[in-house]
């Protein structure tokens, strides 16, 4: 089970990493990315954090990838706090999409699907045909979220995805203790996006290497 998108106290989260770390062991997950909200201003710090923690990541029997997500940065500065975040050991770039549930830049779904160094776009909204074009082309992940608010164009992303051969995460944008999901009700979250059972199994099968725009 992998998750790439949990906040901690870092930034607008509830829980400590470490306790995170030992919720997310105990429901079963084996790869995790840490992806507090980042910009310019703390993305050094929150991936000097992380590094902290990955020896008690191991100790719960997880693979710990350092993450951020680049959130409410214009969108011309997205590719170059992208490559930043890489060159201090960034290994997994989330980039807060155009959800329809905050007033987040026009461009930036665009932006972070044009960069080389984005792994995933979350929660991207009502994304376009050609968006979801680029991000088949760029191998970078569309998210299905089971964040309120957030999932609400769920099935709009799968249909898009789906249409222009992009490839999908589930991920929950935890923020506390209770909306960490279980390997049950992730797969709920993918059928009740509009994923057939087999498309379902896949997407949840993955692995971060596959994830990873490396």
């Amino acid at each position: 089970m992998y998750d790439f998108h949990c906040h901690t106290t870092m930034s607008d989260g509830e829980l400590l990493p470490t306790e995170l770390l030992r919720r997310l062991s105990v429901l079963g997950y084996t790869e995790v990315a840490i992806s507090d909200h980042a910009d310019f201003s703390n993305v050094k710090a929150l991936l000097s954090a992380q590094a902290a923690v990955k020896k008690s990541a191991e100790l719960y029997g997880l693979c710990l990838y350092s993450g951020i997500e680049i959130t409410h940065v214009p969108p011309e500065q997205i590719d170059e706090l992208a490559g930043y975040a890489k060159v201090l050991g960034a290994e997994i770039v989330v980039v807060h999409g155009e959800t329809v549930s905050e007033p987040v830049a026009p461009g930036t779904n665009m932006a972070a699907l044009s960069s080389s160094y984005v792994d995933i776009l979350a929660h991207p909204g009502l994304i376009t045909e050609e968006e979801a074009r680029l991000a088949a082309r760029n191998n970078i992940f569309l998210e299905i979220t089971a964040r309120g608010g957030h999932n609400r164009t769920n099935g709009h992303v799968v249909s898009e995805a789906r249409r222009a051969g992009a490839s999908l995460v589930v991920e929950s944008d935890a923020h506390g203790p209770d909306d960490l999901l279980s390997e049950s009700v992730k797969y709920l979250v993918a059928r009740g996006a509009g994923m057939s059972e087999e498309e379902a199994r896949a997407v949840l099968s993955l692995s971060a290497n596959e994830v990873r725009n490396i």
